[in-house]
Order: structure tokens, then C-alpha cells, then sequence
């Protein structure tokens, strides 16, 4: 399954599993799904990269075998990305996410290849601080586009607007096929501008797990406008 074989509604809801119960993931992942949401979130970080630790492909592989319809985009905030592609590849990932500021520039292409030669997509992320222009040259190499609206490490952080201005920048330079992704203190109250700054993928995670399930088909409805 692809995001860019997705049905074109848009745009898709991701809801960050960070922000799930991780004593009931299966469950809390199962509802997420069924209050409409199109594809579940994964935040990997590694302790070095960004100052905390997560998860593993463990955990990609459990729900993967929970979920097995499900889309999981997998952003891996390591400084390391290359060495865990295969592992969260043979894990489950539909979507691998790495960053523009650990990987070298004539790198981005070749590990991008790599990654859709194991029949994932291929993702390329870029930090609050990180001027656009180093992002904007391999935009075309790439499935989808991560503008992080909050500097990454921990849930519940505010949203940082001034982060619009590179999703402005990079919605021209994408193909019909490409998607365009923010993730980092959207929910409800803010999530139009971030549709009006072209993004047609918005990742939720507090806003979306802090919710009653009940309660979170509506959050669904109001993130996709």
C-alpha cells in the first residue's frame, strides 16, 4: 500500500502513536483507524538525534501484525537513518522518514532509492531551525515532504506558525503525486492554516489520543476541514 495510491481525499489524517496509551497500543491504534483517521504515525527517536528514545521496529512489527491494513508512516529522528532501513522495512513500514540534517546532500537520492527498492516510500524531514534552502534541492527525490512545526523530541509542544513559510515554499515544487507533511502541536484550532499552507497530510498527537475514542471522529472531521 502506498500514500500515493491513497483515495483523494484529502488531506490525510496521521495520528501520532507517541501520544497513544502504549499499555493498550493495539487497541488505541484499532480506534484511531476507526474514527477515520487514513494512516497511524510513528516517532523513532534515538536519544541522540533528538533528546529522548522511543521506538524500535518492535514496535512497527506489532502493529503491523495488529493492524494489518494499516498505513505506517514511520519518522525516524535518528542520526543514523541508513541502518535501520531494512529493519523497519522487514518490520511493516509503508513510509520511511529520514532527515535532511544527517544526511549528507549526495546521500539523500541513493538512500531515498533505497528505501523504495525495499517497496516503501521515502520520506525526507527538515527541523523549526533548518533554512529551507536545504531541503529545497531534493524535494523531487522524495514521495513525501515533513515540515516539523515543532523542534522534535517531545509531545504536547506548540505550534511554531512561522514553520508555514516553508510549506508555502515547498507546495510549488511538488509533483501531483508527492505529498507534503506537518507534524508538531496541530489540532483543531490551527490545523486550516496548516491545510492553507498546502499540507496534505497533517499529523496529530495529543490533540487526536487526549480525546475520549469516542470523541475522536469529530477531531478527525475538524483536522481534515
Amino acid at each position: 500500500m502506498s500514500l500515493l495510491t491513497a483515495p483523494p481525499r484529502l488531506p490525510l489524517i496521521a495520528p501520532s502513536v507517541l501520544a497513544a496509551d502504549f499499555a493498550a497500543m493495539g487497541a488505541d491504534c484499532r480506534s484511531a483507524i476507526d474514527a477515520g483517521a487514513d494512516l497511524l504515525h510513528l516517532d523513532v527517536m534515538d536519544g541522540h538525534f533528538v533528546p529522548n528514545l522511543t521506538m524500535g521496529p518492535d514496535l512497527c512489527r506489532a502493529l503491523r501484525r495488529t493492524l494489518p491494513e494499516a498505513y505506517l508512516d514511520v519518522h525516524l529522528m535518528i542520526t543514523d537513518p541508513a541502518s535501520y532501513v531494512e529493519p523497519f522495512a522487514k518490520a511493516g513500514a509503508n513510509m520511511l522518514t529520514f532527515h535532511v540534517e544527517v544526511v549528507a546532500p549526495e546521500r539523500i537520492a541513493p538512500l531515498a532509492k533505497a528505501i523504495r527498492a525495499l517497496g516503501v516510500d521515502a520520506g525526507l524531514a527538515i527541523n523549526p531551525p533548518t533554512p529551507v534552502e536545504r531541503i529545497l534541492p531534493h524535494v523531487a527525490d522524495v514521495d513525501l515532504v515533513l515540515v516539523m512545526s515543532v523542534n522534535p523530541g517531545f509531545g504536547g509542544q506548540a505550534f511554531i506558525a512561522e514553520t508555514l513559510e516553508k510549506t508555502r515554499a515547498i507546495r510549488p515544487l511538488l509533483r501531483p503525486s508527492q505529498r507534503l507533511e506537518m507534524d508538531g502541536g496541530i489540532g483543531p484550532s490551527n490545523a486550516r492554516a496548516v491545510r492553507e499552507a498546502g499540507c496534505d497530510v497533517i499529523v496529530a498527537g495529543s490533540s487526536f489520543f487526549g480525546v475520549a475514542p469516542g470523541q475522536r471522529s469529530a477531531v478527525v472531521a475538524s483536522l481534515r476541514g
